[in-house]
């Protein structure tokens, strides 16, 4: 008796751990809600800031606000890609998979509205992968990531919330340490080259608009192209999708 008693009572604080877990999670969602992002216009001229709610809420005429963001697709050392998949307390397309990281440079912090050779960008890349796959900063500095293009796309996800971004893609190849934020992530894994059209095929989630772009559009080039990327550059080229 007293055995299953205590077998009870771990099963209470199991729950109760991954309840009280979920809560936090979904109230950092909120939190970030509040962040203020980065408007541009069609050729990203910055116009002001409005609150990440704000600038992905589904407006009533179906559109979302346009502002900048970035797509960090990291590789190993071996040229594998990382891959995650998004919380399912996400407010933008929940339990998704995607690139390695996709966020966006803050209005509110200077560094990260500098323009010059995409710092901003970089330097918000450097801050998102420390938060989202606890890669250390000393592991990641602005100068390491690759900036190779932007693209323009529009996707209403669910119809309340959705995505329309200039996005910078940053291609990024270095062996790092990483340990998941789970209110952020809960999936990662490394996908082969070779291996590439099997591994998204069995996926058992779907994937984000914007990876599936780049992935349908540009990605494969890039991949086979890790150690040549610079020919493949068109920084004064917006993509539109």
């Amino acid at each position: 008796m007293y055995r299953r008693g205590f077998f009870n009572l771990a099963k209470v604080i199991r729950t109760y751990s991954v309840q009280t877990e979920a809560a936090r999670a979904k109230q950092l969602q909120e939190v970030a809600l509040n962040e203020n992002c980065i408007l541009v216009d069609i050729n990203d001229r910055p116009l002001g800031m409005a609150s990440k709610k704000d600038c992905h809420r589904v407006s009533l005429d179906g559109h979302v606000k346009l502002h900048r963001a970035f797509s960090v697709f990291l590789f190993n050392s071996s040229g594998d890609m990382l891959i995650q998949r998004r919380s399912k307390h996400k407010i933008t397309f929940p339990d998704t998979y995607t690139n390695a990281c996709c966020s966006h440079p803050l209005y509110d912090i200077e560094g990260e509205r500098n323009e010059l050779n995409a710092l901003g960008i970089r330097r918000a890349a450097q801050r998102r992968l420390n938060y989202e796959l606890g890669i250390p900063t000393t592991q990641i500095r602005p100068e390491n990531f690759h900036y190779i293009t932007r693209i323009h796309y529009e996707d209403i996800g669910n119809g309340i919330w959705g995505e329309h971004e200039i996005d910078y893609i940053l291609i990024l190849q270095k062996d790092v340490d990483i340990k998941p934020n789970p209110s952020e992530v809960s999936e990662i894994r490394f996908i082969r080259r070779n291996n590439l059209n099997r591994e998204i095929s069995l996926l058992d989630a779907p994937l984000t608009p914007w990876f599936q772009l780049i992935l349908k559009h540009r990605l494969k080039i890039w991949w086979d192209n890790l150690k040549h990327l610079k020919k493949f550059e068109e920084l004064d080229n917006i993509h539109r999708f």
